[in-house]
């Protein structure tokens, strides 16, 4: 069977990207990433999708000049490349009707937090500010909420008493990268049988 062809949507760094592109690279994820679409012209994703020989598409919501017409360019760029499954990765927008509509159940997302718990924009944040013991990672499906997908997977992550904001984050970014390719493949292999 050909390799599912996966995008991967991304407003920042792009570490996720990485670490989803290498999974692939080494047999841990049965597709491949046929492109990347990011949202903010100064992204570092870019790069790492240069790098990796990855076509990359910017999309501005601003220039499109309405949501659904920004979902509308999207949508077109998903189906110029055949694209079975699309994986939000520090993708800072919340999805609309439009790309819902057209990905709806083939869509999955990265929590910092171990939801419902610290759902939006700031997981890492708001638990640290909170003082929980714990909080952790989620990968569920998009759905018209705001992280309130079906969960595919969660990992807890300890919050310990000499933690900074900075050493939280690290340690929940490292849970991501291992975290996101085993629940992007369990995804798949469910997605092939169906």
């Amino acid at each position: 069977m050909k390799p599912f062809r996966l995008a991967v949507m991304a407003s920042g760094n792009g570490s996720n990207f990485s670490a989803i592109q290498q999974a692939t690279q080494d047999g841990r994820i049965s597709g491949e990433i046929v492109c990347l679409i990011y949202d903010r012209k100064e992204a570092f994703v870019q790069e790492r999708a240069k790098q990796a020989g990855v076509p990359s598409f910017y999309v501005s919501l601003k220039a499109s000049g309405s949501k659904v017409a920004y979902e509308q360019q999207i949508v077109q760029i998903l189906r110029d490349h055949q694209v079975d499954c699309v994986i939000l990765a520090g993708y800072m927008k919340i999805v609309g009707e439009t790309l819902l509509a057209a990905y709806e159940g083939k869509m999955l997302n990265i929590h910092p937090a171990f939801l419902p718990e610290f759902p939006g924009k700031q997981g890492i944040l708001d638990a640290f500010n909170a003082g929980v013991s714990q909080t952790g990672v989620t990968v569920h499906l998009v759905d018209e909420g705001v992280d309130t997908g079906k969960i595919l997977l969660q990992e807890r992550v300890p919050v310990l008493p000499e933690d900074s904001l900075d050493s939280l984050a690290e340690r929940i970014h490292q849970v991501e990268h291992r975290l996101y390719p085993q629940a992007i493949e369990a995804f798949l292999t469910q997605f092939e049988k169906e």
